[in-house]
Order: C-alpha cells, then structure tokens, then sequence
C-alpha cells in the first residue's frame, strides 16, 4: 500500500503527535508498505528552527525507510493567536500543494490537532481521487476554546462546520479515544466509520532501567523521591497546579518535582517557581527522544497532568503508556474520563481530581513512604504496557487505511480489526 501521511509535527521534533506518526510509519516501511509523510521544517515548539535545518520551500530525505517531504510554511512560536493561524494555514497550503505533484497514493491520511492540516489532507485525497482518512487526535477547536484561546464568536462556529464537514468527507475517522468517538456520534457523524485506534509505547525504545546518573547529577536528585513530569508544557495541562502541590510539600526535603519539556507555559512557571521560592521544583531543559527514557529513569512515579475542564476528560496524554514501559506507577491528576479508566482498570497507578493540589500532595507523600505501593503499581504498569505497545497501535492503524483504501472505510467499526 501507498501511504501519504499530512502531519506538521515530526521528528525531530518530539511532541506526541510527531512520535506516534513516525513510530507507525517506521513499523508500516518495515513492513513491505510504500509511506510518505508531508511536514515541514522541525521548529516545535519555540518557533525556531532546529540547529542545522532550513525553511526551504522543499527539501526530501529519508528516514528508517519513510520518504520525509518538508515544505517551507510560516514559522511562529507555540502562544499567541494569529501568528500560530498563520502558521498552520501556510502548512496546509504548502502541503496540499507539494502533494498534488507526489505520486499517486492509495490513501491519504492527516492527523490533528493541527486543523489544516486535515483541510490540506481532505483536499488531497478529493484532488487526487483517493480516499482520506483523518486521525483525531484531538477534538479541535473545542480543546482551543477550553483552554481560554478562542472565545465562543462566529470565526468559532465557522471553524466547528468545517470541522464536521472533514469528519464527513473521510472515508473514515481513526480516533485515540473511545470519548472522541462518542463525541462524533453524539454529533451525527455514523459510529460505523469511526475506529478507535489508541496511543500506545515503543516497547524497542522504552524498558526499566537503573537511574541514569549523568541527568541525576544534572538536576542534583540523588537521593531524592522524584515526580516527573515529562512533555508539553501548555495552557492544557495546568501545571500551576504542581507548583501550588510544591507550596504544600515544603516541609518534604525528601521529594521534588521534575518537569522536563517545552511549552507556551514554560517561562511563567519558572519565573513563578522561582518567585515563591520553590526549590523543590527542578526544570529541565527539553531533551531529544532518544534521551526520554534515560530521563524517566531518574523519576520514582510518572505525573499526567491535565486542566480541570469536560474537554480534557476525553484525552489520553500518550506519557501514561511511556510510563507503563518505563515501569513507573502513574500519577494521574485530571478530570474523571478515560485516561482514569486505564489507569485504574490495568492498576497501574493512582488518580487524583484536577488542578486540586492538597490532593496531589497527598498522592505525593504516599506514595513516597510507601515504597511496597510503588513496587506493586509499578509492576502492574509494565504488565499492562504489552496492551498498548505502538506495534500493535501500529497494526491497528494500518487496518483502518486499508480499509479505506479498499472502499470498506464506511464500515471501518464493524472490521476484525488487530
């Protein structure tokens, strides 16, 4: 099969979408399939280029058997409004572009939460009479509009028509959550062409391992009871939150708070941080994938933070199924949803409410003085991580676009699928 992948993050850029797009594209060359992904030049999510690399308006490559196409687009920083619409449109217009000229796939795919480029994906898929499918990977813009980025207004209204008209042009939609799936349905898009295909972990890459003790004396934690939070720090996961459960954990030498990542949030958290005095939260300067589980190796428990708000009880932060690889117990502090689901039902780790901090606290401090506890959620979250391996999301994702390629896209949820 012909595969011809829209996503406008990849490696090496690190966030979620660029991992997962890239580990199943690597499983899918491995397997015999032709794959070419359409993304632009790696910037996420300062807005700055990556040492080494150019915004040129077409630049090709190869990576572990994938053809990587980069388009030139408007580069802006991840915060503010117009300039980040910008950027997104130029990607889309880029990439439908470049596509019209690549060979003839058999099946074109794109992937939110980066909206244009589903645009740029449907669009291709009608230019070049091939079926589209689009990956929901976030239910966009409604995760805009409940972080405070976009008020409700008509621009808002307009953009959630579109929306539901690229939910109904796909042949069929892959969904990362059964609660994205049920949001389609609720909204009159058919069950039948909706597959769930979850996050999952590259069991190759990540595995238990003894704490490494280069990044241990970086960020001076020998000895010490470490949350880590890993990943994106944004208007979405509310870490403010984890510098009030610092304020409240003062007292426990014993414990810090290791948040590693980039983000629109980043610089206030550490000016805050610093302005209230607390030296029990240790930040980290973002770190290359292959570097990650080398960083989760110094943390005692994984934290998965998420902003109190309905939106973001439909969301499966793809760090739960890293720490299950990892074999950490997750501490998962977010509204009651899904991601709470999995966590309790593989026991492997606890969840508390969102954004309340004496909760999390006390989630700490337990957890800290009970290392039997630990052992026990950390063994169950390593059994669970063969359940979400990214070979089998892999596998997953591959039978939905060739169901679509094969004109079964409408009946994709009733497929045997892996």
């Amino acid at each position: 099969m012909n595969v011809l992948f829209l996503t406008e993050n990849f490696p090496p850029e690190t966030n979620a979408a660029a991992t997962r797009v890239y580990e199943r594209a690597v499983y899918w060359a491995r397997w015999g399939h032709r794959v070419t992904v359409l993304t632009c030049a790696p910037n996420f999510p300062h807005g700055r280029l990556f040492d080494g690399w150019r915004n040129k308006w077409l630049q090709t490559s190869e990576m572990d058997g994938i053809s990587v196409v980069r388009v030139k687009t408007y580069i802006a920083p991840n915060r503010g409004r117009a300039r980040r619409i910008l950027d997104f449109v130029s990607f889309g217009v880029m990439a439908f572009a470049v596509g019209l000229v690549r060979p003839r796939p058999d099946v074109v795919a794109a992937t939110s939460p980066q909206f244009f480029s589903a645009v740029a994906g449907w669009a291709l898929g009608a230019a070049r009479r091939r079926p589209f499918v689009f990956e929901l990977g976030d239910l966009w813009p409604a995760s805009i509009a409940a972080v405070g980025a976009m008020r409700p207004s008509r621009a808002l209204r307009a953009v959630e028509k579109l929306e539901l008209f690229l939910y109904r042009r796909a042949a069929c939609v892959a969904a990362l959550t059964q609660s994205f799936k049920d949001n389609l349905t609720r909204r009159g898009i058919p069950e039948d062409k909706i597959a769930v295909v979850r996050n999952g972990v590259d069991l190759d890459r990540y595995g238990p391992r003894d704490r490494d003790p280069t990044y241990e004396r970086r960020w001076a934690l020998d000895g010490k009871f470490v949350v880590g939070y890993l990943g994106t720090h944004g208007m979405a996961h509310a870490l403010g939150n984890v510098l009030d459960t610092a304020d409240l954990l003062r007292d426990r030498d014993d414990i810090r708070f290791l948040l590693v990542g980039a983000g629109a949030e980043r610089d206030g958290l550490i000016a805050a941080a610093r302005a209230r005095g607390l030296d029990n939260v240790v930040f980290g300067d973002p770190q290359p994938k292959p570097a990650m589980p080398a960083v989760w190796s110094v943390c005692d428990v994984a934290l998965v933070h998420l902003k109190k708000s309905p939106v973001f009880a439909e969301v499966i932060p793809s760090k739960i199924f890293e720490a299950m690889g990892m074999g950490l117990p997750v501490l998962l502090a977010a509204p009651e949803g899904e991601a709470g689901r999995i966590v309790e039902t593989d026991g492997a780790g606890l969840r508390v409410p969102a954004e309340d901090p004496r909760a999390l606290a006390d989630a700490c401090r337990a957890l800290a003085d009970d290392p039997a506890r630990r052992r026990v959620l950390a063994g169950a979250s390593h059994a669970a991580r063969l359940s979400h391996s990214r070979e089998r999301q892999a596998r997953r994702m591959l039978a939905v676009l060739d169901a679509a390629a094969s004109g079964r896209g409408g009946r994709v949820a009733r497929e045997d699928l892996p």
